[in-house]
């Protein structure tokens, strides 16, 4: 498995919950009810973001790279 440390910023909301984004990846946005949720959620998103990336046939931006062994 392959993780990415990237920079977030995590943006409570007037009405209740967290907005997740990213100065590195403008395209990451993600949200949740609460801090937990919404850091769960980045995840997902970034998923979506690199296969966005991947169908555009753009390099992500460097990131710190953490190749984690199956278990």
């Amino acid at each position: 498995m392959m993780k990415a440390k990237i920079p977030l910023v995590l943006e409570p909301q007037p009405e209740g919950g967290y907005t997740v984004t990213s100065p590195l990846l403008p395209e990451l946005i993600t949200e949740g009810d609460t801090m937990a949720e919404a850091l769960a959620n980045v995840e997902d998103a970034f998923s979506a973001v690199v296969e966005i990336y991947q169908d555009r046939g753009r390099p992500l931006p460097p990131t710190r790279m953490i190749i984690y062994p199956h278990s």
